[in-house]
């Protein structure tokens, strides 16, 4: 429990970083940070306790450099809804797919990799859409960046940071589903 993630916000509001609990303790003590959820039980002293954060803010601003998103599996299926972009079949089981295939001089990027499921990737082989007769559903895009990115991991297991999280609105219904929000973002 004390080596537990906390969601580190800035002075705004805005994601700002994920530590671990006696991390977030240590700042709060030193007057750096300031409680703002609790979700975990609390810590016993000898002369007092007090409860475990989940969320804290920063007192102060920290700027930080814009970050790009990894481009991973899960966060290519999470941003095509885990849904192949061929066929529109909702699965956990996709696979990636490069929609100019690196064979005929196509990159591994945001806009060249789609989600597809085995069958459709099968069937497209190390050919274009239009060469195999498919069509995407949807062209594929970077994700929009919000500065700090909060791996995927935690969503379902925090629920009380998803108010925190302004770009959960912007991921797929089926993630959605899975995380649903309590709150609306600050």
């Amino acid at each position: 429990m004390i080596d537990g993630p906390v969601l580190v916000l800035n002075q705004g509001y805005e994601p700002h970083d994920v530590c671990r609990t006696r991390r977030a303790i240590v700042l709060m003590f030193c007057g750096k940070a300031e409680f703002i959820e609790d979700s975990r039980g609390e810590i016993h002293t000898v002369s007092t306790s007090f409860p475990i954060p989940s969320v804290i803010r920063l007192t102060r601003r920290v700027r930080r450099p814009f970050i790009e998103r990894r481009l991973t599996r899960q966060e290519v299926f999470a941003r095509d809804n885990f849904t192949c972009q061929y066929c529109g079949r909702e699965t956990r089981e996709l696979t990636l797919d490069h929609v100019v295939p690196r064979s005929q001089g196509g990159g591994h990027s945001w806009e060249n990799v789609v989600g597809a499921c085995r069958l459709c990737n099968r069937r497209k082989g190390g050919r274009t859409p239009e060469q195999a007769g498919m069509k995407l559903l949807s062209e594929p895009k970077a994700p929009r960046g919000y500065g700090y990115h909060v791996p995927h991991q935690y969503f379902s297991s925090h629920v009380e940071w998803r108010k925190y999280l302004p770009y959960l609105e912007d991921i797929s219904p089926g993630l959605q589903n899975a995380v649903p929000r309590p709150g609306v973002a600050l």
